[in-house]
């Protein structure tokens, strides 16, 4: 009898399958009325855009086919220590320069093509700020641990 192969996550792989899970939930809750207010007013890309998940983040079709392009790296990322890494640290640096465009864009320009309000701002910071700290956290090697 094959009995199938064992794998173990480490826990830098599952924290890219969990963060790349949230961001898939995240995309598909963009796309759902009611938990996406103002649903009937979301624009493909831009400013314009008057649709707000959980009536709190400014979300486009375009914000939340990033959230799940973003969501499917990450959890396709989970699969090798190497790649999960990448995606929490690179992932992680790529919200805190989406969290400096969103402070020094003007809310009403063309240039708000995503579109991104305040809390949208905070909260990339927030994400920028913890993925990297999961993705250099938890790579460290335990010292002791090859003896």
């Amino acid at each position: 009898m094959v009995t199938p192969k064992s794998h173990t996550r480490s826990p830098l792989q599952l924290a890219s399958l969990v963060v790349g899970l949230v961001f898939l939930l995240v995309g598909v809750l963009g796309f759902i009325p009611g938990i996406t207010t103002g649903y009937e007013n979301m624009r493909f890309a831009g400013h314009h855009s008057e649709a707000y998940l959980l009536g709190v983040f400014q979300v486009s079709v375009l914000h939340n086919i990033v959230h799940l392009l973003f969501g499917l790296a990450g959890v396709l990322m989970s699969r090798a220590v190497t790649t999960a890494r990448t995606f929490l640290v690179g992932g992680g640096i790529i919200y805190l320069v989406l969290w400096l465009y969103g402070l020094f864009i003007g809310k009403e320009s063309a240039a708000n093509f995503v579109p991104l309000n305040t809390a949208d701002d905070w909260l990339h910071f927030l994400l920028g700020v913890g993925m990297i700290a999961l993705g250099l956290l938890l790579g460290r090697r335990r010292t002791g641990q090859h003896r």
